[in-house]
């Protein structure tokens, strides 16, 4: 299996698990609950070569499967690979897809613990998982491998964290909340009850315009690394790539919905720590292998120094290069080397074999 070698139809293709009615951290329910999932490879006897790799801000499951593919480190020949979408992607149960009166504006807020049981269920209802041999993800997919390390520590051998963190910190959300606003300024966003035939199109394009300013960095820019993608000017760059990744079929509340998600992440917020992000890392058994990108702006080295330094067994490997936190997104082919090769070396690694449960305290305290 070779996502190169396939159409954009095989990659987009996909299967559902009904969750039912699936109860949140924060006591609301999401009635028919449906977690996407694309599937990599295949399981083996034993159940011994799995590995799951959640998707990332506004990505669906194909936007993962560049670091996917035979001769990487995620080969779907050797391993199964399991790529579960967020909830608010527009795939996996989100405002733009719930039916009322639960849709659109009202759709509850969701956490990134609550993302990750429901790919517990996943893994564990459909597939009969009782061990992942890793857990990867860029981003807010970092987000959810940095928590699945907390909710289900003797479930995860490897954790491969890159650009991204544990928990959201306070110039990250001044960045989401400035995002938020644009997007919420637009007339024709009408508190999130806006027409869905019609949608608002100045709110999503002022978004991409802020978020470029902080996906990529000064020296992507000032060097104009964007003509390596084709593009004929900052104008055409910011039109081509940046209004392109936000405007519809990408729905405003969607975007607005896993925001919320990434703005409150805090691995600290799981049931059994009551707030302490300290001793929830210090909880995490997995080899870590935290990769931050050296020009990332909103997940900065110096985040995950720190994030490292409450975790007993981690390393910090900084992905160099201008690219800031796109060096994790697929576009640029050194940085894809790079990821690729520390995903090898990681597999390749030998972990200690004191994971025996594949429950934890969170399971306890919310069920769904």
């Amino acid at each position: 299996m070779d996502p190169r070698q396939m159409s954009q139809e095989e990659r987009e293709a996909h299967e559902a698990f009904e969750l039912g009615d699936f109860l949140l951290q924060s006591g609301r329910t999401i009635r028919n609950a449906k977690l996407a999932f694309k599937v990599w490879g295949k399981l083996n006897k034993d159940q011994s070569n799995a590995i799951l790799y959640p998707t990332w801000y506004s990505g669906k499951h194909w936007d993962n499967d560049w670091l996917i593919g035979p001769g990487m480190g995620l080969d779907p020949s050797k391993y199964c690979i399991i790529v579960p979408n967020m909830f608010g992607n527009g795939l996996s149960s989100s405002p733009s897809n719930t039916p009322p009166p639960a849709n659109g504006a009202r759709f509850p807020e969701i956490r990134v613990q609550d993302n990750v049981r429901a790919q517990h269920r996943l893994v564990s209802e459909r597939f009969g998982i009782k061990k992942l041999v890793m857990v990867i993800g860029w981003s807010m997919g970092a987000g959810q491998t940095f928590q699945w390390g907390v909710s289900y520590p003797d479930m995860v051998e490897r954790l491969l964290p890159f650009c991204g963190s544990a928990r959201t910190s306070d110039h990250n959300k001044v960045f989401l909340d400035g995002l938020a606003a644009t997007m919420k300024a637009d007339a024709d966003f009408k508190g999130g009850w806006y027409d869905l035939q019609k949608p608002p199109t100045l709110g999503p394009r002022a978004f991409a315009r802020v978020y470029a300013g902080w996906g990529l960095s000064q020296p992507f820019y000032w060097e104009q690394e964007w003509r390596k993608l084709g593009f004929t000017s900052l104008e055409d760059f910011l039109v081509g790539f940046w209004e392109g990744l936000f405007i519809a079929p990408k729905d405003p509340n969607d975007l607005l919905a896993m925001l919320w998600t990434w703005q409150n992440g805090d691995v600290g917020a799981t049931p059994g720590f009551d707030g302490d992000h300290v001793k929830a890392l210090a909880s995490i058994k997995a080899k870590t292998l935290v990769m931050p990108a050296e020009r990332d702006l909103y997940f900065p080295v110096a985040d995950e120094e720190y994030e490292l330094s409450k975790m007993p067994n981690a390393e910090l490997r900084v992905i160099p290069g201008i690219w800031g936190h796109f060096a994790g997104g697929g576009g640029n082919p050194e940085d894809t080397k790079f990821i690729d090769n520390a995903v090898k070396e990681m597999l390749l690694a030998p972990v200690s074999d004191n994971r025996n449960d594949s429950s934890n305290m969170s399971d306890m305290h919310i069920s769904a």
